[in-house]
């Protein structure tokens, strides 16, 4: 059996570009080794699934720390608003939430996967599930044909790869595309985690001091060696058994392993101020004067409210205040101590957790070896990449899930193209 063009992986990517090239009137056969199509998009967004992000594309690409600037061209193709125009359009009615994330207004991620679902069934895309694919062929420098695992064969023009990294592998991303695309002659990149938990072996992480300790809109930095900021993230984090995590770890997490891979390290330093929006000499006054408004109450409850109490305590005893002592006992320099304490405490991470515990892979085919407004290959003629098998990674927050659809988009409408001229 030949089909015009095989998309094989059923995550966003896949879904969108079976759809494009359906919309282009070729005939579609999408293959996927999972028993249910868009299953990492049914957990998206914690289960409400944040289709993409309304910021400028300028803002998005930002936030798109691993060679967001290579989609700038497929943006001036399919662009965010496209995206929302394109769910509008299948019946999902969409809110915009705080920092642009785009939901639908029913909360429910499951509806998003059915629409695409439907819109395939439309354009009568064949759908193979439970089918993994063993290999693609390549024939006289272009794509010839899939073949499963179960022996199936099927010729074809054009081959969309679309199976996700190493991230999530419950969902089916286990890395099955690489070595198809290494078979090509393409470069995979480093793979590593992104958006994942950080490691510390700080004695207070390891005798869980602040395990479960949330704090709010903090700024947190990754160092380099020279104790200057990589990076700074202004969100929330929490402290758990192994090291950290929350939004702001997670967005700092690829910079941390960034830096042990350049640096050659062992231990990376990352900084956190709990106080963002107060300069240290302002706020070592105010404790001053906090101080000298109630001097013999107890210097824990001078500073009740300041922090969050656990935090606090533990910088106080940081410091060497003892909590119960009264406030106008305490030094100028203990004081001077917690007033940079709450600004500029340093803590070291040696590592994240492993890529399959990230939400997102880092590295991936090159991007130098893709055609930026087509998804295509430079190298085999007929093979397409979209999705997070590319070596493009975002923050989570709509960017990672606005790429796929974006690069499937292109990758589904080009495949269909090329099978035409092909004929």
């Amino acid at each position: 059996m030949k089909y015009d063009v095989i998309v094989i992986g059923g995550g966003p990517s896949g879904l969108m570009a079976s759809i494009a090239a359906g919309e282009k009137g070729a005939q579609v056969l999408l293959i996927d080794k999972g028993e249910k199509l868009g299953r990492k998009l049914a957990i998206s967004g914690g289960g409400r699934c944040n289709v993409t992000n309304r910021l400028s594309i300028d803002e998005i690409i930002k936030h798109i720390p691993g060679n967001g600037r290579f989609l700038y061209s497929a943006f001036s193709e399919f662009s965010n608003e496209d995206i929302i125009a394109f769910f509008e359009k299948l019946g999902i009615e969409l809110k915009e939430e705080d920092h642009g994330r785009m939901f639908p207004v029913n909360n429910k991620a499951q509806s998003v996967v059915d629409a695409l679902i439907n819109r395939m069934k439309d354009l009568k895309v064949t759908v193979y599930t439970n089918s993994p694919v063993a290999d693609v062929s390549y024939e006289n420098g272009k794509t010839s044909g899939v073949r499963l695992k179960d022996g199936h064969y099927f010729e074809t023009d054009s081959v969309v790869v679309a199976v996700g990294g190493k991230s999530v592998p419950h969902t089916g991303s286990t890395g099955d595309g690489y070595a198809w695309a290494k078979k090509a002659g393409h470069t995979i990149t480093d793979l590593f985690p992104t958006e994942v938990p950080v490691l510390s072996d700080e004695p207070f992480i390891k005798q869980k001091t602040l395990q479960g300790l949330s704090l709010r809109d903090v700024s947190l930095s990754v160092l380099n060696p020279k104790g200057k900021p990589l990076i700074t993230h202004k969100m929330d984090m929490i402290f758990t058994h192994f090291g950290v995590s929350g939004p702001a770890v997670l967005r700092c997490s690829q910079f941390v392993v960034k830096a042990m891979k350049k640096w050659n390290l062992s231990h990376v330093t990352m900084k956190l101020d709990v106080l963002p929006d107060k300069n240290k000499e302002k706020l070592f006054q105010e404790i001053i004067k906090e101080i000298k408004a109630e001097p013999k109450k107890a210097v824990k409850n001078i500073f009740k409210g300041m922090l969050q109490e656990r935090y606090l305590h533990f910088l106080l005893e940081r410091s060497g205040i003892d909590l119960q002592e009264q406030g106008s006992a305490i030094s100028h320099d203990k004081l001077r101590k917690f007033a940079e304490l709450c600004k500029d405490f340093h803590f070291t991470v040696n590592g994240t957790q492993p890529l399959e515990k990230a939400f997102v892979t880092g590295g991936g085919v090159s991007v130098k070896e893709i055609h930026p407004k087509e998804m295509g290959s430079k190298l085999m003629n007929g093979l397409y990449f979209c999705g997070e098998i590319l070596d493009i990674h975002g923050y989570t927050g709509g960017y990672n899930i606005t790429s796929a659809l974006v690069t499937g988009r292109l990758a589904g409408k080009n495949a269909a193209l090329y099978s035409r001229n092909e004929k």
